[in-house]
């Protein structure tokens, strides 16, 4: 629904207030308090109906819920004083009393010209605030400045969360302000804050992500370094950062879906919980990612993330033999490139492309998509992994092994790193280091007991150097993983470019006992 009065359009389904044609700029929070008032505005709006639809019933204070309705008020040209159309009724709560006039967008404009629905209601937002110096030379601050900057720009590539540009959250600084206030005050549910203390040519960096509605933290570290390059070490220690950040926000707004009843799920909760099972990487996961995928694309077609996920998982699941390439492929596909349509800027989408390329043995087109994710988000720990993957397969192992080692150095806690320590032992298998390859194989198992691909490694490794119990032993727990492996699967299912290497692959498994 499109509503208008005076000069100003408000589109719910764009998630934008124009005022003579220009875009006036709100908070999602703003935004929805206002879009509620104008649809409710045949009643008083009461201050509990307001904390119930905006933010979601939880306390907050009077001066946080004032400063709201004085900002929907700046937006539209009204204030306080005058209220000609948002109108305070003392005791009662709020109307908007002003003349509106609906139309449905979609009689305005046809379907298929409409951009895709913004997700900005959906996505959470996340502040970093200026880190803290902690040296007692005032002349330090830059430092502390500048690595709050490089992390807000780092993140800012990854386009699943919302970031609080600059000018906003750095008005904390220097002030002694509790995460609650900051939450309320920028609309933001995590926060990124820290500290930088220099001695001498020693330097130490603490960086924490916080829940700031609940203001736990979700995770902390600490990073010592020698400053000889002040801006090597600023950009070491900002990629390390953004790149721990993401799955930690994944993995706590996860949390909160699946604490959700299933009436008040939305689409971004629904991508939520499928993302946790996609991070396992087991057959009965995949189908649940799949199933739940499904629901947040049925809620919203062009909803750009799902499909991409969507994609990646059906890609997932035909290279883990868990999945018919001739049946998912086109599927695949299909979401990839509506994910891409959707926003060609969102690493995620190219990755989801990209793995569709390799499965189907498109190496070449593989190989530019995974590199466009990466200069898009260099941070993207899963898109360094999957180029390592699809640089093994084209005959490039050397250069596969490094990107595995980027991925790993990226994101050392990352749901994913049982993966990229298997593709690093695949390509040091493809280079007849066999002695590598089983150690690196072992510690994804270590990591994750049930991960088929190691498995793979670590039997067609233990086949060439002899080492039959091994062997046995690798085979039989590959088979419980993937119980329908075999020699023609294997030949004709994964996409070489080099007949050698596939044949080596081959030989690793007859030696280990594989039909």
């Amino acid at each position: 629904m499109r509503f208008r009065f005076e000069n100003n359009v408000l589109d719910g389904d764009l998630r934008e207030l124009t005022c003579g044609g220009t875009a006036v700029p709100l908070q999602p929070q703003v935004f929805d308090l206002l879009l509620y008032l104008v649809a409710q505005r045949a009643r008083v709006v009461s201050k509990d109906d307001l904390i119930s639809q905006i933010w979601s019933d939880r306390i907050i204070s009077d001066s946080a819920l004032n400063s709201r309705i004085n900002a929907a008020r700046k937006a539209i040209s009204d204030d306080g004083a005058t209220q000609r159309l948002i109108k305070t009724i003392p005791r009662k709560g709020f109307r908007f009393v002003g003349e509106v006039r609906e139309d449905l967008a979609a009689s305005i404009v046809p379907a298929e010209a409409r951009p895709a629905p913004s997700r900005v209601g959906d996505r959470p937002a996340i502040a970093v605030l200026a880190f803290e110096n902690m040296s007692g030379d005032p002349a330090q601050d830059y430092f502390g400045d500048g690595i709050s900057e490089d992390i807000l720009t780092a993140l800012s590539k990854q386009r699943w969360f919302m970031v609080i540009a600059r000018n906003s959250s750095f008005t904390y600084k220097g002030r002694a302000v509790h995460l609650r206030q900051i939450a309320e005050e920028l609309s933001v549910r995590y926060v990124v804050e820290g500290s930088v203390r220099k001695a001498g040519n020693r330097l130490r960096i603490t960086a924490q992500l916080n829940d700031a509605t609940s203001g736990s933290h979700l995770w902390a570290e600490r990073y010592d370094r020698e400053l000889v390059d002040v801006f090597a070490v600023q950009d070491e220690i900002t990629n390390a950062i953004a790149a721990a950040i993401e799955p930690q926000i994944h993995a706590a707004e996860s949390f909160r879906a699946h604490r959700k009843g299933p009436a008040s799920l939305d689409a971004w909760d629904f991508l939520m919980r499928a993302l946790s099972h996609y991070w396992r990487v087991t057959r009965r996961d995949h189908e649940t990612a799949r199933a739940l995928l499904e629901r947040a694309i049925g809620i919203d077609p062009n909803y750009g993330q799902a499909l991409s996920v969507l994609a990646a998982n059906y890609m997932l699941g035909v290279h883990l033999g868990w999945a018919e390439l001739a049946t998912v492929a086109p599927v695949a596909e299909a979401a990839a490139l509506a994910a891409v349509r959707c926003d060609h800027e969102d690493a995620w989408a190219h990755v989801a492309l990209g793995s569709v390329c390799f499965s189907t043995r498109r190496l070449a087109d593989a190989l530019s998509e995974f590199e466009q994710a990466l200069a898009l988000n260099p941070n993207f720990s899963l898109a360094q992994g999957y180029y390592a993957l699809a640089l093994s397969y084209a005959g490039r192992p050397k250069d596969s092994f490094e990107a595995a080692q980027r991925a790993i150095r990226l994101s050392p806690r990352d749901p994913s790193l049982a993966i990229y320590h298997g593709i690093a032992g695949y390509a040091r298998f493809t280079e007849h280091r066999y002695d590598e390859a089983i150690a690196l194989a072992r510690e994804a198992i270590r990591h994750r007991g049930d991960l088929t691909g190691a498995y793979r490694v670590l039997a067609v490794s233990a086949g060439m150097t002899g080492d039959g119990t091994l062997a046995e032993t690798a085979l039989g727990e590959l088979r419980r993983t993937q119980p329908d492996i075999s020699l023609h699967w294997i030949a004709t299912q994964l996409p070489w470019a080099n007949d050698g290497d596939r044949e080596h692959y081959l030989e690793g498994f007859r030696r280990a006992g594989l039909r």
